[in-house]
């Protein structure tokens, strides 16, 4: 399944048929069937296990992690290279012929969002990388709406603003904005460390 999920990423979802998928996966279209009911079936269960394999991945990152900053440079980086390999099209085509899947996944991410945001925030304030009066819930808020901000077509369109750069503008923007001295010292030595790296 998961190379039905490349499929779309790469190419968007529309053009896609039951026979693209069943020829990429390299079973017969009849085999296909016994686990799916239709393309909307198939494309809700792609997307639900998905976000499972997000929050999996979320996981390791936070227990991988040196502190709160460290951590949100890594997702970042996570989230940077996957939409890297995510095509505007396949979003366009989610939003319009599949909005009730749509829909789901939006509440799913957003639901994602806060609780790795707030989680992050708290641990943050407990190690010192961030300001000890901000508000986790509040904050965690922002998030999401800002999340759902930069696939705003008509605030950033696809041909002039890439998914990977608003990111990454984003999370310098938010860590600079929560971060205690203690935090901006972190958040220097990471992004210097990371300079080296692909220098």
């Amino acid at each position: 399944m998961k190379k039905s999920l490349e499929l779309f990423w790469r190419s968007g979802i529309k053009g896609i048929t039951m026979d693209d998928i069943s020829r990429e996966l390299g079973i017969s279209k009849k085999t296909l069937y016994q686990y799916v009911e239709n393309k909307s079936g198939l494309i809700g269960q792609l997307f639900q296990q998905h976000v499972d394999q997000e929050k999996d991945c979320l996981c390791r990152i936070q227990l991988q992690s040196a502190d709160a900053i460290h951590e949100l440079l890594k997702v970042s980086h996570h989230i940077i290279e996957k939409l890297r390999a995510m095509s505007p099209t396949a979003v366009f085509d989610m939003k319009k012929y599949y909005p009730e899947i749509w829909k789901q996944v939006e509440s799913m991410k957003h639901k994602l969002v806060y609780s790795a945001m707030r989680a992050n925030l708290e641990r943050g304030i407990r190690e010192g990388v961030y300001r000890p009066g901000i508000n986790p819930d509040i904050v965690a808020k922002f998030c999401v709406v800002r999340s759902s901000l930069m696939a705003d077509e008509g605030l950033f369109p696809a041909n002039e603003y890439g998914l990977g750069q608003l990111y990454r503008e984003y999370i310098d923007y938010h860590i600079r904005g929560i971060a205690s001295p203690k935090g901006i010292q972190a958040l220097e030595k990471y992004l210097a460390a990371e300079k080296l790296v692909t220098e």
